[in-house]
């Protein structure tokens, strides 16, 4: 029996709740009100989908793709995304935390404004991500790859940036307080700031 999948198709006002979504495909789908509460996935793929008022509670995903996806109004309250691929995708006004991430390559992906306060995103590639003017308040983003991401107005107030790569990230106008920083990090933002380190 082969994997099902989907394209071009709509999914409006349905219970999901603890559905198997593991091996499925999906490409340029629409997903509104969809209540994924509890749903599980295994090597699933989400391509170029579009999710409104969606509810991916206390669901769980492993190596699963959401690539290019455009996230509305859901909410992942207590989801959990193991080596997920989330490449691309863009989140508006969605509820991320409580999240648990372990690994996963997240570039490129757009959170602005987003409230990340506390999350573990240690070790994640956020390269060239778009997190203007988000909370992250407590988060740890250690080790992780933010290089060339965009940090304007962004709030690091007791943020673990340790081992994180900063190279090329647009840091303008960050807010600082009891940041937690290594050499690399405390060099690249000064430059940030106009400072001229020799």
């Amino acid at each position: 029996m082969t994997d099902p999948t989907w394209q071009d198709h709509e999914f409006t006002d349905l219970d999901w709740y603890a559905r198997d979504l593991s091996n499925e495909t999906y490409r340029d789908c629409a997903f509104r009100d969809v209540d994924l509460t509890e749903s599980v996935s295994r090597g699933a793929t989400f391509e170029s989908c579009a999710f409104a008022n969606c509810r991916f509670n206390a669901s769980r995903h492993v190596g699963s793709a959401f690539v290019a996806c455009d996230f509305q109004r859901t909410s992942f309250f207590g989801a959990s995304l193991e080596g997920c691929k989330m490449t691309g995708s863009i989140f508006v006004r969605c509820t991320l935390r409580p999240i648990t991430v372990r690994g996963g390559q997240w570039r490129s992906v757009t959170m602005r404004g987003a409230s990340l306060t506390k999350l573990d995103l240690a070790g994640l590639s956020l390269r060239e991500a778009d997190l203007s003017d988000s909370d992250l308040s407590g988060a740890s983003l250690h080790g992780s790859d933010l290089g060339r991401a965009t940090l304007r107005n962004a709030t690091l107030r007791e943020t673990d940036l340790r081992g994180a790569s900063l190279e090329g990230a647009d840091l303008t106008s960050v807010r600082l307080y009891n940041t937690r920083v290594d050499m690399n990090g405390a060099v690249a933002l000064a430059e940030s700031f106009g400072a001229l380190v020799e």
